[in-house]
């Protein structure tokens, strides 16, 4: 009797008959039919609210918004490619950031002080957003308590096993609460239309004003809802990270599932999940919004759709 033949799709990885070097040691062959079929967990939908409550008081110290065990990565990770922060630092404590990744954004939702990176000093205080580049340490020292919260690309270029240069391909960028403030009104005496997804400022710089991005992987967009409106439900392919800044009785809906909005807290837009954002208060919403949509954007893969 003959055995049953083996699916292409059981085999296991297949090594060498044969090595003569350890370099050809090394190589292993897959088939069409089992290198495609790689299941990987889902990126869970989730609203950190602890972390944010517990960075608004107690000792200068990083808090991450960690799902790599949910994510089965070997690295802290909020999504596959980002990682969020709070950074707490009381009053005239000082805390160095130094992460393997090509940048941090970084949002001061309250405090004040300054931040040093090599001969650069930048003020900072709360509402401001910096752009921190990677490939040296930079000081956050804080003139009164403070929290941060920061994201950067380190999921990202510990997957490849990559680290930032010196020679970073962004500069310190600083955008102050009021400029933000004036942009954000700006837009508003613009007029929308069916194409828009909304009502929102983005962050670029000098050098990648043509990609509109901040970093050449990420984006970032201070999103806005008037009051008692919704922004159209839609979806993409990258992933998002956003940061409740300022909404009363709102709330996103993603995968189907209402996702209340609490102070500062972080909700974690899967790829692809079909989502939006409601506002049913009296006050205009705002919500800071970070997305590898870089990547998605240079592969031509953003998938962007409007749902409603």
């Amino acid at each position: 009797m003959n055995s049953p033949v083996q699916r292409m799709a059981d085999m296991p990885a297949q090594l060498p008959a044969a090595p003569e070097s350890p370099a050809a040691e090394r190589s292993r062959f897959f088939n069409s039919g089992n290198a495609f079929n790689i299941k990987l967990p889902v990126v869970p939908r989730q609203v950190f609210t602890s972390p944010a409550e517990a960075a608004m008081s107690g000792e200068t110290r990083l808090i991450a918004c960690d799902q790599a065990e949910a994510l089965g990565a070997p690295f802290p990770a909020t999504t596959p490619l980002m990682l969020a922060h709070y950074a707490r630092i009381t009053s005239g404590d000082t805390l160095e950031i130094d992460f393997a990744a090509t940048g941090t954004i970084a949002y001061v939702i309250v405090g004040s002080g300054d931040l040093q990176r090599g001969d650069e000093q930048v003020r900072w205080g709360a509402g401001d957003v910096i752009l921190i580049p990677g490939g040296m340490p930079s000081r956050l020292s804080a003139s009164s308590d403070a929290v941060l919260w920061l994201v950067s690309n380190e999921p990202q270029l510990a997957l490849d096993g990559s680290l930032p240069g010196l020679d970073a391909p962004v500069d310190l960028i600083h955008y102050p609460a009021a400029e933000i403030a004036r942009q954000v009104e700006l837009i508003y005496q613009a007029a929308p239309d069916e194409t828009t997804s909304g009502i929102a400022v983005i962050f670029s710089s000098d050098r990648l004003q043509a990609a509109r991005n901040i970093l050449p992987s990420l984006t970032l967009s201070l999103n806005t809802l008037p009051p008692h409106t919704h922004q159209r439900g839609h979806k993409h392919n990258s992933a998002a990270l956003t940061l409740i800044v300022q909404g009363e009785q709102c709330y996103s809906k993603v995968d189907g599932h209402d996702c209340a909005w609490a102070p500062w807290a972080t909700l974690v837009t899967p790829p692809g999940s079909p989502h939006s954002h409601h506002n049913g208060g009296d006050k205009r919403a705002l919500f800071l919004i970070v997305q590898d949509g870089g990547l998605h954007y240079h592969a031509r893969t953003m998938g962007f759709e409007f749902l409603e």
